[in-house]
């Protein structure tokens, strides 16, 4: 299958985040470990999914990074799974997403909204440089090849930025 995968898929960032999260099911198994799951009954339960898929998921999350399995049980052994650094640096982009999907809605018909948990006010995320506070429009803000590019990624964005303000190969 690698063989299929062009060159410049298998080093860009979002393909290989795509390769760890970019499941259905694990995107909403880390939905409920950001709620606080962290059984396999519980995110079972919840999802309504088979032990096979749910087991996989974890296996992946866990080998990762994202989540860590600690042993909360001994006779039988039973483990829970908890969110690690990697894994809860990950809440921004499912808050997004869960933002993006309600855009679409009208107010009334939204089932889970994102609020301010002191005041119950409902708040709209929305992605901004660090540096400067700008929206990440596309007019202001586009991709570029960085320092590890191979030939066709830089070729690829060739254009994008002037070759005075490139950064250095």
């Amino acid at each position: 299958m690698a063989g299929k995968i062009r060159l410049e898929d298998r080093e860009c960032p979002l393909s290989a985040t795509l390769g760890v999260v970019g499941e259905w099911w694990t995107l909403l198994i880390l939905h409920d470990a950001f709620d606080g799951y962290t059984r396999f009954e519980q995110f079972q339960e919840n999802l309504r999914i088979s032990s096979s898929i749910l087991t996989s998921r974890l296996k992946t999350l866990t080998a990762n990074g994202l989540l860590e399995r600690r042993r909360y049980q001994t006779r039988p052994d039973r483990y829970e799974y908890v969110l690690t650094d990697l894994g809860r640096s990950l809440r921004p982009v499912i808050v997004t997403l869960a933002a993006w999907g309600n855009s679409r809605l009208e107010p009334g018909q939204r089932s889970m909204i994102l609020v301010d948990r002191e005041t119950g006010a409902e708040v709209e995320p929305v992605v901004v440089d660090r540096a400067t506070g700008r929206h990440l429009d596309p007019e202001n803000f586009v991709f570029a090849a960085g320092p590890a590019a191979s030939e066709v990624m830089r070729s690829r964005y060739a254009d994008v930025v002037p070759p005075a303000n490139r950064p250095p190969r």
